[in-house]
């Protein structure tokens, strides 16, 4: 195997491979990275047995010459090594060449390092997704879906389906959904003109934040194919594999109020700044409590106390306040999360009572909505 190759579109590629290679794998050839060579181009696979990704270098695309001299083969380098090393070569190009016995010479200008490979043959085969449940996507909307629900699922492992995000489409609509039984966040868009046969499937959340790492905003398109047992996100120049969690999501549209006792309209980055303060003195308890009080149409007061520490107040206008009198604690952190994610310049929250879960939603939009279950406080 031999190949000539731009560094920068090597670097980046590397970059990309190396979010599935972890140190702590069961299979010691996966702590490497496969290289393969063909002619229309290089590809990098990385896999951890949880994720998998490739990434491909074109030879050529739109006039530009990506790499050269290219004679096929494979070869598998130490991970841990190799990305340091084209990093910090000295000039554009890198020269790639590996002999029958795995030795592998990487030269860019006076720079020559030898490492030793292993053979290709045993990395694991990668399963070819052939399924008729495919669909298409803009990449910065599925950043979207993914950046305003993973935040929302379970760290613990007690309940393994709750570290993952359920996906499902249903009536033309992909709904994403996280909860970690405390908060539940959700986000739907409509699919047009895709008829799918889509297994209701959750994706751990560990992937999902890899993959958004590595999509771009550019809008590229995004396809998405599931089997049994994997989900694939299929870019132009990038596969990106998952597992799927095992079990059963829990139903979740039952925990969502269908009706509201006290609903308040407000400015949201008012609001994150009001409970950011407030959290301060509320840091070191468990669950960073701050209490929301009702104080007249359009006076909400957001309190923190903290025992050892000392007390805030601060008290916020809002734009409308109708319904019942309310006082209510939540975590800070649930709730700076939920208002962060929406990405909206105003909020309405509807409340049920002081020990019913609460939902937030932008003003003038039903397609994201995040739900806080509040914290008893005696």
């Amino acid at each position: 195997m031999k190949f000539i190759v731009q560094r920068q579109q090597l670097i980046s590629s590397v970059q990309n491979v190396m979010k599935a290679i972890s140190s702590r794998t069961a299979i010691p050839i996966l702590t490497g990275m496969k290289i393969d060579a063909t002619a229309n181009g290089i590809t990098l696979t990385g896999s951890d047995s949880d994720i998998s990704i490739e990434s491909f270098i074109p030879a050529e695309e739109d006039g530009m010459v990506n790499a050269e001299q290219i004679e096929a083969g494979s070869v598998v380098l130490q991970a841990r090594y190799f990305p340091d090393i084209v990093r910090k070569l000295p000039e554009n190009t890198v020269e790639i060449e590996a002999d029958e016995s795995f030795n592998v010479t990487i030269q860019s200008g006076k720079a020559k390092f030898n490492l030793n490979g292993q053979d290709a043959s045993e990395y694991p085969q990668l399963p070819v997704l052939q399924t008729e449940n495919s669909f298409e996507i803009q990449s910065d909307l599925l950043r979207n879906l993914i950046r305003q629900t993973v935040f929302a699922v379970s760290a613990m492992e007690t309940r393994p389906i709750l570290t993952g995000v359920n996906i499902k489409v249903d009536n033309d609509t992909l709904y994403f959904t996280a909860t970690d039984s405390h908060r539940l966040a959700l986000r739907s868009i409509p699919l047009e003109g895709v008829t799918l046969n889509m297994p209701n499937i959750v994706v751990p959340g560990k992937s999902l934040n890899e993959l958004n790492k590595i999509l771009d905003d550019k809008g590229e398109k995004v396809e998405i194919s599931v089997t049994n047992n994997q989900i694939m996100f299929r870019t132009k120049h990038l596969n990106f594999l998952s597992r799927l969690l095992d079990g059963n999501y829990p139903e979740t549209s039952r925990l969502i109020p269908d009706q509201s006792q006290t609903t308040l309209h407000i400015k949201t980055k008012e609001l994150i700044n009001t409970i950011d303060r407030a959290s301060l003195l509320a840091r070191e308890e468990r669950n960073n409590v701050v209490k929301l009080t009702t104080q007249d149409s359009q006076i909400l007061q957001i309190t923190s106390n903290s025992p050892e520490v000392g007390q805030v107040a601060e008290e916020i206008t809002v734009e409308s306040l109708e319904g019942e009198d309310l006082k209510i604690s939540f975590s800070s952190k649930y709730m700076l999360d939920a208002l962060k994610a929406i990405e909206s310049d105003e909020v309405l929250i509807k409340f049920t009572g002081a020990m019913r879960p609460f939902i937030i939603r932008p003003v003038d939009d039903d397609s994201i909505l995040q739900l806080i279950l509040p914290v008893r406080t005696y």
